[in-house]
C-alpha cells in the first residue's frame, strides 16, 4: 500500500492524504472520547495523563529521531552506490577504446545493453520493491563474456585490460548492493516502535481532558500534525526508489554513458 501511495501521488498530496487522515481521525476520537468519558473534560486524568504523554513523548522522538537519520543515512548510501557503479561503467567504457576496435565495439554493445536494462528493465520492478536481479543478469555476464574471449597483446592493453576487470567486478558488487537496498524494508520491530509509537502517543494525549472544546482540539490536532508529518517522512524514506524523494538513475544516463542514449 505504502509503495503504491508513493509511486501515484506527489510527495505533496501524500503528505495531505497521511498527515489529514491522523487528524481527522484523532479529532474524530477526541470527540467520542468527550461523549463516553465526561469526566476527563474535568482535568481528573490530567496529572498522570502528563506525565505518561512526557515520558512516551520522549521515548517515542528518541525512535523516531533513531529511525529518521537511519533512513536517510541509507538514501544517500544508496545514491552513492548507484553513483560508483554509473561511473565505473564510465570509466570501463573509457578504457575500451585502448582496446583494438573490434573489442572496443563489442564492449560498447554490451555496455549499452547493460545500462538500458538497469534503467528499462531493472528500475521499474525497483520502484515497486521487487528482485531486479534477473533483469540485468544477462547484460552483466556479456560484459565479462567479452573480457574473458579477449588476450591483451601488448604490456598499455594489459593494464587497461586489468583495470577494467577490477572495474567491472565493482559494477557486479555495486549492483548487488543496489537490489538489495530496492528490497530491504525498515525491520519489524522499528516500524512496530514506529507506527505503534504513533497510536500510543495519540491514545494518551485523548486522555488529557480540557474543558474547552476547541482548545482540546487544537491540543490534539497538533500532536497529531507532528506524528502525521513524522510517518509521512518515515514512509518516505523507507522506499529509496519509490516517489518523488528517492534515487534517480540519472548516473546511468550523464557523461560518459550519455551516447548510450543517442543523445
Amino acid at each position: 500500500m505504502g509503495l503504491w501511495l508513493l509511486n501515484n501521488l506527489d510527495t505533496t498530496s501524500l503528505a495531505i492524504l497521511i498527515v489529514g487522515g491522523v487528524i481527522v481521525l484523532s479529532l474524530a476520537a477526541c470527540l467520542v472520547t468527550r461523549r463516553i468519558f465526561p469526566t476527563l473534560r474535568n482535568g481528573v486524568t490530567n496529572d498522570v495523563s502528563r506525565t505518561v504523554l512526557e515520558l512516551f513523548g520522549a521515548i517515542y522522538g528518541i525512535v523516531l529521531a533513531f529511525v529518521i537519520v537511519t533512513l536517510w543515512t541509507e538514501l544517500e548510501q544508496v545514491q552513492a552506490v548507484v553513483t560508483s557503479e554509473a561511473t565505473d561503467l564510465a570509466v570501463i567504457s573509457r578504457n575500451s577504446h585502448s582496446f583494438p576496435n573490434e573489442v572496443h565495439v563489442k564492449m560498447d554493445k554490451a555496455i549499452g545493453g547493460y545500462v538500458h536494462a538497469v534503467v528499462d528493465d531493472a528500475w521499474p520492478l525497483m520502484r515497486v520493491g521487487k528482485n531486479s536481479l534477473s533483469a540485468t543478469s544477462g547484460r552483466l555476464e556479456a560484459l565479462y563474456e567479452v573480457l574473458r574471449e579477449y588476450n591483451p597483446k601488448s604490456a598499455s592493453e594489459q593494464a587497461f585490460y586489468n583495470q577494467t576487470v577490477e572495474r567491472l567486478n565493482d559494477v557486479t558488487a555495486q549492483r548487488r548492493t543496489r537490489i538489495l537496498a530496492a528490497t530491504q524494508r525498515l525491520p519489524i520491530l522499528l516500524q512496530i516502535l514506529t507506527y505503534g509509537g504513533a497510536l500510543v502517543v495519540m491514545l494518551v494525549t485523548l486522555l488529557y481532558g480540557v474543558e474547552n472544546l476547541k482548545v482540546q482540539l487544537l491540543f490534539v490536532g497538533s500532536i497529531a500534525l507532528l506524528v502525521g508529518l513524522s510517518l509521512t517522512l518515515v514512509l518516505v524514506l523507507d522506499h529509496p526508489f519509490a516517489g518523488e524523494v528517492s534515487v534517480r538513475p540519472n548516473p546511468f544516463m550523464e557523461g560518459q554513458l550519455e551516447k548510450y542514449w543517442g543523445k
